[in-house]
Order: C-alpha cells, then structure tokens, then sequence
C-alpha cells in the first residue's frame, strides 16, 4: 500500500502502540481509509488489558452488550455466554474481530516501545522499540490504556520472598495454582476482590491486607441463553449501542432524572433500593443525580450502602472495618467496583482480613511479611496495589519532543493537553483514553470508538489539507486543564486521595487526571472543535513549509 500523506519520507504514515479497543479501531478505520499503517504492542497478542488481564476471576465490569464494536457485522454474529463476561470471553471476541478485521497481520507484538523522538526537519517521528529498531512515522497514536503501569510499593525486602510473588495486572499467561496454598493479597481494589473471590476457593489460607475498604457494587451477574441472546439484540442492542454517546459515561444507562436533595427521605429510600436491586455501576452513575456533588445526598447513598453490606458480614467485629460507621471518603469518588460473593469470603474459616491502618506492614521477608508485630507465612504473594493510572501508560515512553523534554517532564508540574488528545510541543502526537480525556469515567469500547472517530477524521483532514504539522498550542492547553479542574472542583472527588486524582503515586501530583464533564459534553466539545476548523492548533502545511 502506498503512503497516503503527501511527499511522506517515513515508513509508515501512521504508527499506532497498544492493540486493545482503541488501537485496533485506529488500525481497522485509517488502514480502511488507505494509509500504511501498523501497531506495536509490548504484548504477545491483541487484546490490551485483556491481553494482561488474566488473574483468576478477572472480568467486564460493563455489561458485554455494550463492551464490544458497535458494528453490526460483529455484534449480530457474537455471543457472550455472561452478562457481565471473562476474560476468557475477551479473549475470544477479539479472536473473532481479528477473522472478521483481519488486524493480526498489521501488528507487531512483543515489540514495546521504549522512546520516540520528533523530527523537526522531516516532520516526523523516529519511534524506538526495546528491540533496538527504528521506525519512523507521520502520525504517532498512543493507545496505551488508563492502567498500563503497574504499581508495586517499594516494601523492604521485597526482593527477598522466596515463593511465588506477582502483581495482578502482569500475572503469569500460564497461570498460578492456588489450590492448598497459603495466598496473601495485598490491596483491596478491583482486581484484589476479583482475585480473592476465586483464591478464597481453593486456598488453605488466604489473608488480605487492606488499607482502605473498597465500597463495592453486587454485580448482579448472571448466565445467557442463547435465545436471551437473541431477544437481547432484536430488542436493545442496537438502542443501547446508539444512545452510548448520550449517556454520562457512555453505558446503557444514565442518573436518575431526579436529585435525593429534591426527594422526601421515603422517595430516596424506595428510589436507592430501587437501583440497588439492579446493581452494578447503575448504583454507582445511573442513581439521583447529585450524589457526587451533594454530601447530604452522598452520606444517605453510603447509609444505604453500608447497612446493606453488613447484612452479608457474619462477623460484627469486621463491621467497622470493611463497612464502617462513618464513610473513609465520599462514596463513588475512588472507583467502586462489581463483586458477586466478596462480602461472604469474611466469613469463611479459611479466611483472614488483616486491617493496615491498625498494623501496617513493616517488611516482606523469605517466607512472608510482617505486618505491625505478627509474622505471617505464605507461599504465593499477590501485589493488587494498582497503577500509576491515565498519564502512566504515556509518560513511562521516553516520547521528546520539539524542546527536547519528555512528557514526563512537560507534565511534571501538571498536565496540559487540548482536547485530552494532543499536547503542546508534541507534534503530530495523539493519544486516546488518556488523561484529560473521559477515559477512566468511560465505558472503553464507547470511547475507543467516539474519541476514535474524532482523531480519525482530525488525521482525515489533516491529510486533504496538505497539512504536515499539527500541533496544540500552550494556550489551548491551559484552558482545557482549567477547565477539567473547574468542573471537578464542583464535585466531591477531590476529597479523596484516589487514583483520578493522581493520589495513589508517591510524588504524583494531584490533580484530575479525566475530563469530569461528561461523555456527552465532551463530544460536543470536540465536535465543535472540528467543526470550526480546530482551534487551539497550529497547523503548517507543506507549501509553508517549502
């Protein structure tokens, strides 16, 4: 295939790095359109997170109606035996996109990209692989993810245990047996309740370390026929597919058209059991609309919670620990995740919740840790400590730009971006789902695809424009950070030290690190954007150039 963009001395008009949904929209829809595009990933297949992905009891925490393309020529022809599906079912949906997109051959794996640096002259970006490689390209598209960087806290002696040590987000592709062993957990968010409802199956002993609760959701799971399959895509799929970018964070649902401030004590209780029996992220962005900006309304939405919870919790002594009295933070301003028997695991024999606040842990050891002044043994070691989230992924590549600074140093005294896409001094340099960008308040696949859309059409008239440079302005940048902060500044978030807030990473600086607006406000915001010729970028065409 031939470069499509005018007098392009590099290899590839478009280069693309992460092959889960977003980079492979990228590559299906620019390569549909003729340019010579490829992906890297530092992986061994597509599938990006759920690539990484595969600890015991890893799942979609949207409902699989919506986590997929919305093209009809892949939804009408795909099943998902779950409502809400394995990764093993990821897995072998994007199989089943690769025999119906071809994208495999396009890719290159197990290729992680270490540096790239921008050509001034040339205009274009010398891309470096930990391969040693170079490869040069117009068009440099990060897609790295909002959790491509796992974190693991620097505990003393860490290097020192003898068994079996991972973190969650880079557990072994051939697995960990589990059964009969001593397990340990350390860390208690979406992946820890994943990972210690199956462990607490088979292990002899299983022990959680918690720091902070983790205020979770019933999933409310359940198995598909293939006939409720069938009744579910002649009668929703294509509504709830097309009303994504409607809706707040781009599910098939939205918040209650109501506010609790405006309900009587009756109303809001009958409203919350209302979408508590649902379930799912429903309680969390489909409930009255002012529990993330409200604390009356919020403090009754964590009432609620709590004494539903302690319902399940045999134990009244782990009432204040995994349910207390008064709230650790807002409720939904760090990120609640879905369980299905999490809160039963307290109450089985084999089972130990270890309370780091009371004894926090001093050391890892040969066989263990010790944590205030109990030793504690075990075989396998599970790191659920999260990910230096959003900005992570981009800034852990050396990507330099036209000052000769990296990202990570331009960001260092916080981020700027345009349109949570682009950044000044980085020409020719998009990124999606990353910060700024609705990203982690964001159905994924919806995002891929809406943010997806923009930047493919951004590249589009890029190119019918002669235009060889684009590049943010500062300025522009300083009033899309503005006004991130402004918008979340209104909320409750910022009380608390969660991972969108960049608080969960010694020396990261806090501050937002997604568009709080609103998927809706945000597409017309980007919109508008294209729609009046983008401002807030420079762009110098090729005749200018000469």
């Amino acid at each position: 295939m031939k470069n499509k963009a005018p007098n392009n001395p590099a290899d590839l008009d478009v280069l693309i790095v992460g092959a889960g949904f977003a980079g492979l929209y990228q590559l299906k829809h620019l390569r549909d359109r003729g340019y010579n595009v490829k992906l890297f990933d530092a992986g061994s297949d597509i599938g990006g997170v759920w690539h990484w992905n595969c600890y015991p009891g890893a799942r979609v925490d949207s409902i699989g109606a919506i986590y997929q393309f919305s093209d009809p020529d892949l939804w009408k022809g795909w099943d998902y035996s779950e409502k809400f599906p394995s990764w093993q079912e990821l897995r072998a949906y994007f199989d089943y996109v690769d025999s119906k997109w071809h994208l495999r051959r396009d890719c290159r794996f197990n290729t992680r990209v270490t540096a790239a640096t921008f050509d001034e002259d040339r205009n274009i970006w010398a891309v470096q692989t930990q391969d040693g490689r170079t490869t040069t390209c117009r068009w440099f598209i990060l897609c790295t993810g909002f959790a491509a960087k796992p974190v693991i806290p620097d505990f003393k002696g860490k290097e020192d245990f003898k068994g079996i040590a991972t973190h969650t987000g880079l557990w072994p592709q051939g697995g960990i047996d589990m059964k009969g062993k001593r397990v340990a957990v350390i860390g208690t968010g979406a992946s820890a309740v994943q990972v210690i409802q199956e462990a607490s199956k088979e292990a002899a002993q299983l022990t959680i370390f918690q720091r902070t609760p983790n205020l979770t959701i019933p999933m409310r799971q359940k198995a598909l026929s293939k006939e409720e399959n069938a009744r579910l895509k002649a009668e929703k799929y294509q509504e709830w597919l097309d009303n994504r970018e409607r809706t707040f964070a781009g599910f098939e649902f939205d918040f209650y058209p109501r506010a609790a401030a405006d309900c009587t004590p009756e109303e809001r209780e009958a409203i919350f059991r209302e979408v508590w029996e649902t379930g799912a992220f429903n309680w969390w962005l489909g409930n009255l609309n002012d529990v993330l900006v409200n604390p009356e309304s919020n403090l009754a939405q964590y009432n609620f919670w709590r004494d539903e919870t302690r319902k399940r919790i045999a134990n009244p002594a782990l009432h204040e620990v995994l349910a207390p009295t008064t709230p650790p933070h807002p409720y939904g301003v760090k990120r609640p995740c879905l369980e299905q028997w999490y809160y039963e695991v307290f109450n089985q024999d084999n089972v130990e919740l270890v309370d780091l606040k009371k004894e926090p842990i001093g050391r890892i050891t040969e066989t263990g840790l010790i944590a205030g002044d109990r030793e504690f043994a075990f075989d396998i070691l599970v790191y659920a400590t999260g990910f230096d989230a959003v900005s992570g992924g981009l800034v852990q590549i050396d990507v330099k730009g036209t000052d000769g600074r990296n990202l990570a140093t331009h960001w260092a005294d916080g981020i700027r971006t345009h349109l949570g896409m682009a950044a000044p001094g980085f020409p020719n340099l998009l990124f999606l789902y990353g910060p700024q960008s609705p990203s982690g308040f964001c159905n994924g696949p919806t995002c891929a695809e809406k943010q997806g859309d923009w930047m493919i059409r951004f590249i589009e008239d890029m190119t019918a424009q002669g235009v060889v440079r684009a590049e943010a302005t500062a300025a522009a940048a300083r009033d899309w950070a503005r006004g991130t902060h402004d918008i979340i500044n209104m909320t409750l978030f910022p009380q608390a030290g969660s991972w969108y807030m960049g608080a969960n990473i010694p020396g990261k600086r806090r501050e937002i690190l997604v568009y709080p607006g609103g998927l809706p406000s945000y597409l017309q915001l980007v919109n508008k954007n294209r729609e009046d010729g983008y401002p807030g970028f420079d762009l110098a065409r090729e005749t200018a150039m000469a």
